[in-house]
């Protein structure tokens, strides 16, 4: 991811970096990494899982659910506000998790210094981006903000040239930042001055997508090696971020006087669902298939969420929307590739 690909495997903060960094799913925001660890007893049990449900159809359950959740945040924010909706999510999605550790009897993490790490983690990769992505939607149309999550690739491919020393630039992956850019310009409609375009909203979302590497890169440095599983990692983050959103929303928003039916509906089903049940889905793919193709589901998640807004809340959709995310996720493939390392003679 998640960039939502910001995911992990299922036993990944032990396992050792990869030589160039997988990126996180941008809707996840989970706090490990992604690589897998066969040898783990999480992957023999998600390996024993396997008949259950084929892994492609996983994999589509997973692509509607991450691709819905823009059209739920904008459902949600109908009734709640902003920092409300974002503490929903990550409310209902530790107690998912949560129930997931009581069930297989796993302690959550241990020690200060981990539990610091994952507070810092928790805002980089939760509170900041779920609040900033429900602020966006309060002005732009869920399918802008699906399409403007699509740039987390982007984003990250930039800062790990920076902060990753063994991510090297490319030709090629230096082309696929310029297309991705490209596309951003072409769907904010850029030949027309942006206009129809809400400005706030739409920085709003990409600062949202930003804040994934970030939180991405950070965990890397500090988190590498930390004993656990990626569900009791997951559910500590996103307890932190619980606590840290009830007091952001305590100080800058009002309690709510009703509970309308469909915004909290939306809101559990966003935190339950595509927060909760989606990471134990995804933590299963990379186990099985591996993380690059598990990764491919950040590609669909605009794909949907812009359909879901078109169908279902009816909004407007002009060319240059379709057209310019295409160009983007053409883009963000290109930065995710690298060149085999030549062989020996």
């Amino acid at each position: 991811m998640s960039y939502e690909v910001d995911t992990s495997t299922v036993k990944v903060m032990s396992a050792p970096a990869a030589p160039r960094p997988t990126l996180p799913t941008p809707s996840t925001g989970s706090a490990a990494a992604a690589a897998a660890a066969p040898g783990s007893a999480a992957a023999a049990t998600a390996t024993r899982r396997r008949g259950v449900l084929d892994w492609r159809v996983r994999f589509a359950i997973l692509s509607v659910v991450w691709g819905f959740s823009f059209l739920l945040i904008k459902v949600g924010t109908e009734a709640y506000a902003p920092f409300q909706v974002a503490l929903g999510r990550v409310l209902f999605g530790a107690l998912a998790l949560m129930a997931v550790l009581l069930v297989r009897r796993e302690p959550l993490p241990r020690g200060l210094r981990t539990w610091g790490h994952l507070t810092v983690a928790a805002l980089l990769l939760n509170t900041a981006p779920f609040s900033l992505f429900a602020y966006a939607e309060l002005s732009i149309p869920s399918s802008l903000a699906g399409i403007c999550n699509a740039t987390s690739p982007l984003w990250g491919m930039a800062l790990s040239l920076v902060a990753l020393s063994e991510d090297r630039p490319t030709r090629r992956r230096f082309a696929g930042l310029g297309l991705g850019f490209l596309g951003v310009l072409t769907v904010l409609g850029a030949w027309q001055g942006f206009s129809g375009v809400d400005a706030k909203g739409t920085a709003f979302a990409l600062l949202a997508s930003l804040c994934y590497p970030i939180g991405w890169i950070y965990v890397r440095r500090t988190l590498a090696g930390t004993p656990g599983s990626p569900v009791a990692l997951t559910g500590g983050q996103l307890m932190v971020s619980t606590l840290q959103l009830a007091l952001v929303s305590a100080l800058f928003t009002s309690a709510p006087t009703s509970f309308p039916l469909w915004p909290t509906v939306s809101v559990i089903a966003l935190g339950a669902l595509g927060t909760g049940m989606a990471l134990q889905m995804q933590y299963g793919l990379v186990t099985e298939v591996g993380p690059t193709t598990a990764q491919m589901v950040t590609y669909f998640i605009p794909v949907i969420a812009t359909t879901a807004g078109v169908l279902v809340l009816g909004e407007q959709l002009h060319w240059n929307t379709p057209v310019g995310a295409a160009i983007v996720l053409a883009g963000a493939a290109l930065t995710q590739t690298r060149t085999a390392p030549r062989k020996p003679a």
